[in-house]
């Protein structure tokens, strides 16, 4: 059995009650579970939150909310793996058999099935831990600037001032959207960046971060730029 978890709570500071939050036609949270849901690879779609109205945004949707999310793991600093780990241990309970686990963030509007079934394959190949999405970076983070307390500009790794950028590695950050793991290496809370981890690389222009309310602009734009694309396809 394989199972979607969700994690979303009430509390948003930055952009309130976010997860929820009208994103193109239908709330933000709305996009990941549907998206879930019509991968096909979940028998269970869980959304563990705090919050009556996420919840029944959620189960407007398709997805299970079958039991609250302990207000220890609600708060700023609640931790994904721990909030994984809750779920499980609530599956546990119920008897269910799972081989696999996936979070998906509920702030993914640009979630692909086909990124997600990549991942699981990869991940049913044994060799991996955890299986995620990630995207390069767009600049050498090499040649990364700091502000320095006078108001100057220096760089980070002045060595590399001389380099050409395609002598420099690339570097990847997580993208932010889903984590695929089995789940005794949730239980174990094992790293989820390491060389027991490897990820779907995603193009750069469907990777958006949403904390701000500049990020969630951004979002809206690519978003109506993609639907434009496929209205006109």
């Amino acid at each position: 059995m394989r199972v979607a978890v969700i994690p979303a709570r009430g509390g948003s500071k930055r952009i309130p009650r976010k997860n929820i939050r009208q994103f193109g036609n239908k709330p933000m949270i709305a996009h990941s579970l549907t998206t879930a849901k019509a991968s096909g690879l979940f028998e269970h779609v869980l959304v563990s939150t705090d919050d009556e109205e996420i919840a029944g945004v959620a189960r407007q949707y398709g997805a299970e909310v079958p039991f609250r999310r302990p207000v220890e793991l609600a708060d700023d600093y609640a931790n994904t793996t721990d909030v994984v780990a809750h779920a499980i241990r609530w599956t546990r309970a119920c008897g269910w058999r799972i081989e696999a686990v996936c979070c998906i963030y509920a702030t993914a509007p640009f979630l692909l099935s086909e990124d997600l079934a990549g991942a699981c394959r990869l991940l049913e190949s044994g060799q991996w831990e955890y299986v995620f999405a990630a995207t390069s970076f767009g600049y050498p983070i090499q040649r990364a600037l700091r502000r320095a307390p006078n108001g100057g500009m220096p760089m980070l790794r002045p060595e590399h001032w001389a380099d050409r950028s395609q002598d420099l590695e690339e570097a990847f950050h997580d993208a932010g959207q889903f984590y695929w793991a089995r789940p005794e290496i949730w239980e174990a809370a094992s790293p989820v960046f390491s060389t027991k981890s490897t990820a779907v690389v995603l193009p750069r222009w469907r990777v958006q971060d949403i904390d701000t309310e500049e990020d969630w602009k951004r979002a809206e734009t690519i978003f109506a730029a993609l639907r434009l694309m496929a209205d006109g396809a």
